[in-house]
């Protein structure tokens, strides 16, 4: 099972857990090198990602995630190829502009949200923890092209995202984000793409950590589990 959004002149995808070939914690469709699970049959899991989105998967540009708020242009595709080199790439970014047809930005996550932007000829994928939520990644993103429509993907809910006081300061300007210690990472990206005038915004707003026959999430299987990815492209 996949997700699909239409945006103007672009498509986001969002995969599932769904359809590959890992086995144990990492059933099946797990598409993170730094998981413990086996590299070569993550690089057919990622084979198999790229024919179900139906894109080339020698031209999906990725990066080494850390938790930031880096954003990288894709102007050529990667010559690296981290997307099927077993051993990862080493570019720390964790988003992805482009304004060509043939090149698809992509993100990991298994919990933190995947927010696909299309606009002015371009899309960017963004991957967005709270760390990158409040470093201002969405905002950075926004600065560098026009966006028309935005799609967030699955994600953490508030249902399951308990956070400590430091995380909850970091969100304090925020209003209606938070119960408590629960914390409402959607609300706050939706609440940023609304600031810098996205007025579409697009949700598959599922829980990672509710679903786990869809879902890797982090927080849910202590760290011991898979990643789905979020990825972009133009389509006109």
């Amino acid at each position: 099972m996949t997700y699909s959004v239409e945006l103007p002149g672009a498509q986001a995808f969002f995969s599932t857990r769904q359809g590959g070939f890992s086995e144990g914690p990492y059933a099946s469709l797990n598409l993170g090198l730094l998981t413990g699970d086996d590299r070569d049959v993550v690089i057919r899991n990622r084979y198999r990602v790229a024919e179900l989105a139906e894109i080339q998967p020698e031209l999906v540009a990725m990066g080494w995630q850390v938790h930031g708020s880096e954003i990288r242009e894709w102007m050529e595709p990667d010559p690296d190829t981290a997307f099927l080199d077993p051993k990862g790439g080493q570019l720390k970014v964790d988003g992805h502009i482009t304004h060509r047809h043939d090149i698809t930005p992509l993100v990991l996550v298994a919990d933190c949200l995947p927010v696909a932007l299309a606009g002015g000829g371009a899309v960017a994928m963004l991957h967005c923890g709270w760390r990158g939520l409040a470093e201002g990644i969405i905002r950075k993103a926004l600065a560098r092209m026009p966006v028309e429509a935005a799609a967030i993907g699955p994600g953490i809910g508030a249902c399951c995202y308990e956070v400590g006081p430091e995380v909850l300061e970091a969100f304090s300007e925020y209003k209606g984000v938070a119960d408590g210690r629960m914390l409402n990472l959607r609300a706050i990206a939706e609440a940023q793409l609304s600031a810098g005038g996205v007025e579409q915004i697009e949700h598959v707003d599922l829980c990672t950590s509710c679903n786990p026959e869809l879902f890797f999430s982090h927080r849910r299987d202590e760290g011991v589990t898979g990643r789905q990815a979020g990825m972009v492209w133009l389509s006109e």
